[in-house]
């Protein structure tokens, strides 16, 4: 399982490989505080801070451990955020989708709806992945539906497990689907698509 720089291409988003020329674009998405509320990195509300973050970002994609990705907006030729896949392990044919964030009239619109969609199917697709992982904090209802509804399954709840910047012990509840479950959760997701 190699993870390669890729483009991947829908009806609503284009995902592209993060690079430095994003940083102004996703500093413009991301001056809403309220979207970092539950992410590590604390609050990216600067140009200043948005750029250490893409260099931070980029470093793990060269360690090999990140794929990260801009969303583009193709109906305004915005960045609406970014995703990437994370804790790659190739020997165990498994990623997890995270780090996601989107400015606020981005949210609960079909743009993580289609990011899912295509970042699923090039890892079960492509990829061949046999486990794709999610997680997200305890206390972020909207993240946790968001996860449910793409039919991802619950597998528990790793108590303390991380330290946000402003000293938060972070309970992470993780999910997960399996390569045997993606027709359905595929077909779920085109319908929502479609819609």
């Amino acid at each position: 399982m190699k993870v390669d720089p890729v483009v991947l291409s829908g009806k609503f988003i284009r995902l592209e490989p993060l690079s430095q020329e994003h940083v102004l674009g996703l500093s413009a998405a991301g001056m809403d505080p309220t979207i970092w509320r539950y992410m590590l990195y604390g609050e990216l509300t600067s140009l200043e801070k948005m750029a250490d973050w893409v260099n931070d970002i980029l470093s793990r994609a060269a360690a090999g451990t990140d794929q990260p990705f801009v969303v583009v907006h193709l109906a305004s030729g915005r960045l609406a955020g970014a995703t990437r896949y994370m804790d790659i392990r190739p020997a165990h044919r498994s990623l997890e989708i995270g780090g996601t964030w989107y400015g606020a009239e981005f949210q609960r619109t079909a743009v993580n709806t289609e990011a899912k969609y295509l970042l699923l199917r090039h890892a079960f697709e492509t990829l061949g992945c046999i486990r794709v992982q999610f997680k997200a904090d305890s206390r972020n209802e909207r993240s946790l539906r968001a996860i449910e509804r793409i039919g991802a399954q619950r597998e528990g709840l790793l108590r303390n497990h991380m330290i946000l910047s402003d000293g938060t012990y972070r309970h992470s509840v993780y999910y997960s689907i399996l390569d045997d479950e993606w027709p359905a959760v595929k077909a779920r997701l085109e319908e929502k698509l479609a819609a």
